[in-house]
C-alpha cells in the first residue's frame, strides 16, 4: 500500500488507556508527511533528472554511433583512395615504361639504320676512291704515253709515225680502261 504525506498527516489512531500523548503523535506524524513529502519531491526529481540523463545518453550514444559511422566511412575512403592511387601509379608506371621501351626501340632502329648508312657510304666512298685512284692512274700512264709520244716526235719523224701510232692505240686503250672504270 503506497502512502502520502496527506495520509500521513490525516491518520488517525485510536486512544486507549496510558496510549501516546495526541499532540505528540500528531507532531511526529506531521514531520514524518513532511519527510516523506521531500523524499518523494526528490524521487520525482531523481526521477526527471533520470529521463533526461537517458534521454542525453540516447543522444551521445547517436552522436558517438554516427562519428563512428563517419570515422568507418572516412578509413574506408582514405583505403579506397590509397588503392585507386596506387593502381593509378603503376598504370602510370607501366605506361612510362612502355613509353621509354618504345622510344629505346626507335632509337635502336634509328641507330642501325644510321649504322647500315654509315656502312654504304663507307663502302661508297671505298669504291668512289678506288675508281678514282684507277682513273688518275690510268690518266698518269695516259700523260706518260703521250710525253713518250712527243719525245719521239722530235728525235725523228720517220719512227715516230709508226711509234705514234702504236702510242697512240696505247693511250685509247688506256682511256678505254679509265672510262670503264668510272662506270663501274
Amino acid at each position: 500500500m503506497k502512502l502520502t504525506p496527506l495520509e500521513i498527516k490525516k491518520q488517525k489512531f485510536k486512544t486507549k488507556v496510558r496510549g501516546f500523548d495526541p499532540a505528540e503523535v500528531e507532531t511526529f506524524l506531521e514531520m514524518v508527511a513532511n519527510e516523506y513529502e521531500t523524499v518523494l519531491n526528490e524521487k520525482n526529481q531523481f526521477r526527471e533528472e533520470v529521463v533526461k540523463l537517458k534521454t542525453q545518453l540516447k543522444d551521445y550514444q547517436q552522436v558517438e554511433k554516427t562519428l563512428q559511422d563517419t570515422l568507418m566511412n572516412a578509413q574506408e575512403t582514405v583505403s579506397q583512395s590509397k588503392e585507386n592511387s596506387k593502381r593509378e601509379a603503376k598504370i602510370i608506371l607501366r605506361e612510362a615504361e612502355l613509353k621509354a621501351e618504345r622510344i629505346l626501340d626507335e632509337a635502336r632502329e634509328k641507330l642501325d639504320k644510321m649504322k647500315n648508312e654509315l656502312s654504304i657510304l663507307r663502302a661508297q666512298k671505298e669504291s668512289f676512291a678506288q675508281r678514282l685512284k684507277h682513273l688518275l692512274e690510268s690518266q698518269i700512264e695516259l700523260i706518260r704515253v703521250l710525253e713518250l709520244d712527243d719525245i719521239q716526235l722530235k728525235e725523228g719523224k720517220g719512227q715516230a709515225g709508226e711509234e705514234g701510232m702504236s702510242g697512240k692505240r696505247e693511250a685509247k686503250k688506256i682511256e678505254r680502261v679509265a672510262i670503264n672504270s668510272i662506270k663501274d
